[in-house]
C-alpha cells in the first residue's frame, strides 16, 4: 500500500512556512515517502526554496490559459458564462510537474481578476486541482500556503490531516496564527499545529508557551544565518543548516505516529 499525508501549511508572511514547506518534503521524501509539493502561495518561492535551477521555468496552472480553455470549455477571466464547474483533472499532475530530488512540484498561482473567490474557469480549474490533489493522490502531498485557508473549502478540508501553521517571536505571528485556526474550525479542520520558527534563545522559547494558548506546537527551529544564506544563493536550506533538517524529521515522526 502506497504511504499518503496530507499537509497544509500556513502563517503570516515572513514567518518562514516556506522553507518549513521545504523541509518537511525532504524529511518525508527521505522518509521513503513519494512527495508532491504544491505552490499555492501567489508569492510563489517553494521551487527556490526545493533548490530548483532557475533556468528550470514551471508555469502556474492559472496561468495556461489554453489548458483552462480546453478544460472548462470557457477562456480564461470570462466571468459569467457557461463553463464546465468539474473539468477533468485527475491526468494532469504526471504531466505538469517538475522533479528534483525525488520531489515533485506543481505550481497553482493565484486568481488576479475579480479576487480569488470569483466564479471563472481558471479559479474552478485550480479548486478541482486541489480537491483532487488533496482527496485522490496516495503519496505525502505538502501545499505552501498564502497566509490564511482560501484554498482549502469544507469539500477539500477533510482531506488534509494536518494544517502546520509556522509561528515567529511576535504578536501578529501568534495573531496570525489564531484567526487562521478560527477559520479552520469553521470548516471543521480541526487537527492544527504551530511550528515555532527563529526561536534565539529561551526567552522566545517562554514566549511561545505563553501566547499560543494551549495550541500544539509540534516543534521549534532556531533563528539561524545559514536560511538566509541557503535563500540568497538559491540553495535549499538543509544545504547550509543540516540541524534545521533534523528538527523537522523528529516533527515528521511524530505526524507519522499521531
Amino acid at each position: 500500500m502506497e504511504k499518503s499525508i496530507k499537509l497544509a501549511v500556513t502563517g503570516k508572511g515572513g514567518a518562514g512556512k516556506t522553507t518549513v514547506a521545504s523541509l518537511l518534503c525532504k524529511a518525508f521524501s527521505d522518509k521513503g515517502y513519494s512527495v508532491l509539493a504544491v505552490d499555492a502561495d501567489p508569492d510563489a518561492n517553494l521551487a527556490s526554496a526545493l533548490g530548483f535551477p532557475e533556468d528550470i521555468k514551471i508555469t502556474p496552472l492559472v496561468e495556461m490559459k489554453e489548458l483552462i480553455e480546453e478544460r472548462t470549455g470557457a477562456k480564461p477571466g470570462s466571468i459569467g458564462s457557461f463553463f464546465k464547474l468539474n473539468p477533468k483533472v485527475d491526468d494532469l499532475p504526471e504531466k505538469l510537474w517538475k522533479e528534483k530530488d525525488g520531489i515533485k512540484l506543481l505550481l497553482m498561482g493565484t486568481v488576479k481578476q475579480g479576487g480569488g473567490g470569483c466564479i471563472c474557469p481558471e479559479s474552478t480549474m485550480l479548486k478541482n486541482m486541489i480537491q483532487n490533489l488533496l482527496l485522490f493522490r496516495k503519496e505525502a502531498v505538502i501545499m505552501d500556503m498564502e497566509a490564511g485557508i482560501e484554498h482549502l473549502g469544507r469539500a477539500t478540508a477533510q482531506a488534509v490531516e494536518r494544517l502546520i501553521v509556522v509561528v515567529e517571536p511576535g504578536k501578529r505571528s501568534i495573531e496570525t496564527a489564531l484567526k487562521i485556526k478560527e477559520l479552520a474550525d469553521d470548516i471543521k479542520l480541526t487537527k492544527i499545529s504551530l511550528v515555532a520558527n527563529k526561536v534565539r534563545n529561551e526567552h522566545d522559547r517562554c514566549f511561545f508557551e505563553d501566547n499560543t494558548r494551549g495550541m500544539d506546537v509540534i516543534g521549534y527551529l532556531p533563528f539561524e544565518d545559514s536560511i538566509r544564506k541557503a535563500d540568497m544563493e538559491r540553495c535549499s536550506p538543509w544545504t547550509f543548516s543540516p540541524g534545521s533538517l533534523e528538527a523537522v524529521r523528529k516533527m515528521v515522526e511524530k505526524l507519522i505516529q499521531d
